[in-house]
């Protein structure tokens, strides 16, 4: 989600419209430190096999020296030891089974789709524009705010809006919303059922993510309804959990596949605009208006060993970060009714401020997950020196460049993309995914991150062992993160969101 600097009834929120670039640091300098560190990274993460190279040098050496009779002395003495050496080696049996069978079956990412809804939904800003001064709902002052937003923002020209609300008037009714949602998620299953071959009654976990539009029956059911999910299928739908919901619902099908064995899973991480617009003129209500566009993924989920071949990830780690204990983080996203009635979900002005508190958090459980010891060393040496020596001492940020390849970070909106950059010291490639996707198809919620990964894999750039590193921002307020490591070189799927585009991708982007 993203915040701005214009005022609004009873706060405001910030949309930043300079860049404040730091000075350029000594060149030279630069260079040499950059090696240094690239070589005390290397001495440390090869420490051991570098410890065990002399180790392994004076074992050979002994062995060498053994002779015949010193080889059948040993012999002798393992037959005086019988039920000892049995004894033994039954044991190291018995542990390496315990240890096969408990330990933590692999989650596979079989393949995934994103929806490409059809040009006629596209929305420019005149469109946009023309459509907000004929609904009559907006005064003058809200109309000029949104147009100001929409100029910041970073969306582009082509992203959609849900057909009710191409509409004069408006039809914001139950009906349109669930022909919204159905269009969405049938969609984007269809094409994942088509490139994966797989029988939908095969799916025996199936977990739906949308925060604002939760029906009855649910989602989940809509989708056992429409593909004959068998009866026993473990669904769930989880609501009012915004943008990062999507993580949430990796990390709840990982949980299911380490209880049922030998099955699929499958994720689908939308939001449903149609009942959500918002036809008032507070303005801390009106950013989502400006922000959020149609959007949807599907993902499929294996723990069979079978599919590792065929798959493109492999999950590593999902770690959730939840502060909805304090009370400016739990309003600062908070969905309500302005003074004339009418429902939007307001942004705070603290928003970006929380989310960064949120992300500290997420990444303090992360990083001893992810990141090389070499960081963890100088992390923990500038703590101590900070606390005994110099308590004006800068805390050492950890780089996350050394853990991940690519990033894809939640595409909520400039603001969000901006800070993460400067933040965690990103390259513009690191967030070109993040850019494109929010020029490309707005804020799509929690599905935004999946768009990012089609990006990275329509570029090409997604090869064996590369590391990806997932992140979402969500009202409650929550951060998560999702790390997966690629299986082989990936290659875009087909009816890829960004197939009839990539060409013209990256775009440059005018602030």
């Amino acid at each position: 989600m993203e915040a701005a600097n214009e005022p609004v009834n009873g706060g405001s929120v910030q949309i930043r419209t300079e860049n404040e670039r730091p000075k350029l640091p000594n060149f030279l300098q630069s260079v040499n430190m950059k090696y240094v560190k690239l070589g005390y990274h290397y001495l440390i993460t090869h420490l051991f096999k570098l410890c065990l190279v002399p180790l392994m040098a004076v074992l050979v050496t002994e062995i060498s020296r053994l002779t015949t009779e010193d080889l059948y002395q040993i012999w002798l003495h393992l037959q005086y030891n019988l039920v000892a050496f049995i004894f033994l080696s039954a044991l190291a049996v018995f542990g390496s089974t315990v240890y096969i069978m408990s330990r933590p079956r692999s989650v596979y990412l079989v393949d995934y789709s994103c929806y490409l809804p059809p040009e006629t939904l596209q929305v420019n800003y005149q469109k946009f524009m023309d459509h907000s001064k004929l609904i009559e709902d907006f005064n003058e002052s809200s109309l000029e705010f949104q147009r100001k937003i929409l100029e910041r923002s970073g969306l582009g020209e082509e992203t959609y809006l849900p057909e009710a609300l191409h509409c004069i008037p408006p039809r914001p009714t139950m009906m349109a919303a669930r022909e919204e949602a159905e269009q969405v998620m049938f969609v984007a299953l269809d094409k994942l059922f088509e490139n994966t071959e797989i029988n939908p009654r095969d799916i025996g976990v199936l977990v739906v993510n949308c925060s604002l539009f939760n029906p009855t029956p649910s989602l989940s059911a809509m989708i056992v309804n429409k593909y004959k999910l068998r009866g026993n299928v473990k669904s769930f739908n989880l609501g009012g959990m915004g943008c990062s919901a999507g993580v949430i619902s990796i990390d709840l099908a990982k949980d299911m596949l380490q209880v049922h064995r030998n099955t699929y899973a499958v994720v689908v991480s939308t939001e449903n605009i149609t009942q959500n617009w918002y036809f008032g003129n507070k303005k801390a209500m009106l950013i989502p208006n400006c922000l959020f566009r149609v959007g949807g993924s599907a993902i499929l989920l294996s723990n069979k060993g079978k599919d590792r071949r065929r798959s493109k990830y492999k999950l590593v780690h999902t770690v959730r970060t939840h502060k909805g204990a304090v009370e400016k983080a739990f309003n600062c996203v908070y969905q309500e009714q302005d003074d004339n009635g009418k429902t939007g979900v307001s942004l705070s002005k603290d928003l970006m401020a929380i989310a960064g508190e949120a992300l500290k958090a997420n990444i303090t459980t992360l990083g001893p997950l992810v990141l090389p010891i070499s960081e963890q060393i100088l992390f923990f040496m500038t703590l101590v020196t900070k606390k005994l020596f110099n308590a004006k001492l800068k805390p050492y940020i950890p780089d996350f460049k050394l853990a991940f390849d690519h990033f894809c970070i939640h595409a909520g909106g400039r603001a969000v993309i901006d800070e993460l950059e400067k933040n965690l010291q990103l390259s513009q490639t690191h967030v070109e995914a993040s850019r494109m996707t929010l020029h490309r198809f707005g804020n799509t919620s929690s599905s935004s991150i999946w768009y990012e990964l089609a990006y990275i894999e329509a570029k090409g750039r997604m090869k064996k062992g590369n590391r990806v590193w997932q992140i979402a921002f969500g009202s409650g307020f929550k951060c998560n993160s999702a790390v997966w490591v690629a299986l082989h070189n990936v290659k875009p799927s087909v009816s890829s969101p960004w197939e009839h585009c990539i060409d013209r991708y990256p775009v440059k982007l005018d602030f």
